[in-house]
C-alpha cells in the first residue's frame, strides 16, 4: 500500500507539472497562429519574424502573469528542439545528394567564408560570444532555423536569439530585392542563379522568392540547393557541441569538478533531425506525411520564436548597438561574393 500511494503521488506530481505548462504554451500557440497566418499573407516576412516581433512587443508592453513563465520557457526550449526534429522529415537525403554533388563546392566555400569573417572580423568589431556565432550560422546556412538549431547548444540568451534573427531577416529582404536584378546584370543562366540564390540567401522563403523572380527554372533549382545547404546544420551543430564539451571539461578541471560527459553535450535533437530525414529518404513517409511534417515543423518554429520574443529584453537588445548588424552585412557580402567567384572559376557560369 505505501508503494502504491507513492506511485500515485508521483503521477499526481507529474500531472501537476504539465498542467502548469498549459497557460504559457497556450499563449504561444495563440500568438503563433496569428503570426503564421500573417506569414502566409506576407511570405517575404514569414511567420517566424512575425512571431518573434509579436513576442517582443507583448513582453515589453504587458506584464504577463508569473504562472505563464514555465510554459513559455518550455516552448522556447523543448518545442524548439522538437521542431528541428520534425523539420527533418521534410528532407530527402537522396535528393540532397544528387544536387549536392553539383553545388557542394560552392556550399563548402561559402560556409568557410562566412565563418572566417565571423571568427576573425567579429571580435575586431567588438561582436563576441554567442551573438557572433548565431549571426554567422544564420547567414551561412538557413536563417532562423539554423539559429534555432545551435541556440540550445550555445545556451544562448533569448535577447541574443531575437537580435540575430532580426539581423538575418534584414538581409533576406535586401536579397530578394536586389539579387534578381544583379543576376540578370551579371548574365547568369537559370542554373547559375539558382546556385547563387540557394547559397547566398538565408531563409527558404526568400530563396524561393528571389529564384522565381529570376525564372521558374532558377526558382526550382535554388530551392533544392537551399535544402542541400540546410543539411549543414548537422555537422555545424555537432562541431559546436564538441567545442562546448571541451570548454566545460576544461572549466570542470579548473574548478576541481568531475569529468564532463560528452553524452550530456551531444545535441540529440540534431540526431533526431537526421533520423527523421532517413525516414523520408527510405520512403517510409508518404507525400502527405512529408507535407504535414513540413507544415508542423515550421509552425512549431513560429511558436518557439514567439516564446523567445516573450523572454527577450528589448532594452538589452538596444544596448547591443548596431555592430552585430554590420557584422551580418560583412558575412552576407562574403558569402555572396565567394559564391560568385567559385561559380566563375569552377562552373563557368559567369
Amino acid at each position: 500500500m505505501p508503494r502504491t500511494f507513492s506511485n500515485l503521488k508521483a503521477v499526481g506530481s507529474l500531472k501537476s507539472k504539465y498542467a502548469a505548462l498549459i497557460p504559457g504554451v497556450s499563449l504561444c500557440l495563440a500568438v503563433g497562429l496569428a503570426a503564421h497566418f500573417l506569414g502566409t499573407l506576407y511570405p517575404l516576412v514569414g511567420g517566424a519574424v512575425f512571431g518573434i516581433v509579436f513576442g517582443i512587443i507583448i513582453h515589453n508592453t504587458i506584464s504577463l502573469p508569473t504562472h505563464m513563465e514555465s510554459g513559455i520557457n518550455f516552448t522556447a526550449k523543448k518545442i524548439l528542439k522538437a521542431a528541428i526534429i520534425v523539420l527533418g522529415a521534410g528532407l530527402s537525403l537522396s535528393q540532397v545528394w544528387k544536387t549536392g554533388t553539383q553545388s557542394f563546392l560552392v556550399i563548402i566555400t561559402t560556409l568557410a567564408a562566412a565563418y572566417a569573417v565571423t571568427l576573425i572580423v567579429g571580435p575586431m568589431m567588438g561582436v563576441k560570444g554567442n551573438l557572433k556565432h548565431l549571426i554567422g550560422t544564420g547567414t551561412a546556412i538557413c536563417g532562423a532555423s539554423a539559429i534555432a538549431a545551435i541556440a540550445p547548444v550555445l545556451d544562448a540568451e533569448d535577447s541574443e536569439i531575437a537580435y540575430s534573427i532580426s539581423t538575418v531577416f534584414l538581409f533576406n529582404i535586401m536579397a530578394v530585392l536586389i539579387f534578381p536584378y544583379l543576376g540578370h546584370l551579371l548574365g547568369f543562366n537559370s542554373e547559375g542563379f539558382g546556385i547563387w540564390a540557394g547559397t547566398a540567401i538565408n531563409d527558404t522563403s526568400s530563396v524561393v522568392a528571389a529564384g522565381y523572380i529570376f525564372s521558374d527554372a532558377a526558382g526550382a533549382y535554388a530551392t533544392i540547393v537551399k535544402l542541400t545547404r540546410t543539411t549543414m546544420i548537422i555537422p555545424i551543430a555537432l562541431i559546436y557541441a564538441a567545442a562546448a564539451a571541451r570548454r566545460k571539461k576544461i572549466e570542470a578541471g579548473r574548478s576541481g569538478g568531475g569529468e564532463v560527459s560528452i553524452v550530456s553535450i551531444i545535441p540529440w535533437f540534431i540526431l533526431g533531425f537526421l533520423g527523421a530525414s532517413l525516414l523520408n529518404t527510405l520512403g517510409i513517409l508518404n507525400t502527405a506525411a512529408v507535407a504535414a511534417a513540413n507544415w508542423l515543423g515550421k509552425f512549431m518554429i513560429v511558436m518557439a520564436l514567439v516564446a523567445v520574443g516573450l523572454q527577450a529584453d528589448i532594452k538589452k537588445m538596444l544596448r547591443t548597438g548596431i555592430r552585430p548588424i554590420g557584422l551580418g552585412l560583412l558575412i552576407w557580402i562574403a558569402v555572396a561574393v565567394t559564391s560568385l567567384i567559385v561559380q566563375h572559376y569552377v562552373y563557368g557560369h559567369l
